[in-house]
C-alpha cells in the first residue's frame, strides 16, 4: 500500500524550530527508472494549499518558497525513503496543516500542488507564545 506519512508537528514558540518526516512506503523514493521529487506544502483553513519546499529524487536539488528561504531546509534520505523538513525561527504565520507529496521526477522542480500525485494526511504546526 503507498503511503507518505508525516511527523514532528506540535506547538512551538516564536523563534523555535521544528524538524518535519516524511516516510514513504509501498513505493521506493528513488527506484531504478521511477524516481520521485518531494515536495512539502501547508494549509489554513480557508486558504489554497501553498507550496514550501521541494526536491529532487536524488537530493541534489531544491526549491524553496520566498517567505522561507532563510528558515527551511528540505533534505532526504533515500535510504529511509524519508524526507526532512528543518524549520527554523518559526514565525505565527507558519502555522498550518504541512503535507508532503509525490510527484515524479522532472528536470524542474515545482511548488505547485497540482503537479503532484499522491499526498499524505498532514501533520499541524503551530507557532504561537
Amino acid at each position: 500500500q503507498v503511503q507518505l506519512v508525516e511527523s514532528g508537528g506540535g506547538l512551538v514558540q516564536p523563534g523555535g524550530s521544528l524538524r518535519l518526516s516524511c516516510v514513504a512506503s509501498g513505493f521506493s523514493l528513488d527506484h531504478y527508472g521511477t524516481r520521485y521529487d518531494i515536495g512539502w506544502f501547508r494549509q489554513v483553513p480557508g486558504n489554497e494549499r501553498e507550496g514550501v519546499a521541494a526536491v529532487s529524487s536524488s537530493g541534489g536539488r531544491w526549491l524553496l518558497a520566498d517567505d522561507v528561504k532563510r528558515r527551511f531546509i528540505i533534505s532526504r534520505d533515500n535510504v529511509k525513503n524519508t524526507v526532512y523538513l528543518q524549520m527554523d525561527s518559526l514565525k505565527p504565520e507558519d502555522t498550518a496543516v504541512y503535507y508532503c507529496a509525490r510527484r515524479r521526477s522532472e528536470y524542474s522542480l515545482s511548488l505547485r500542488a497540482e503537479l503532484y500525485d499522491f499526498w499524505g494526511q498532514g501533520t499541524q504546526v503551530t507557532v504561537s507564545s
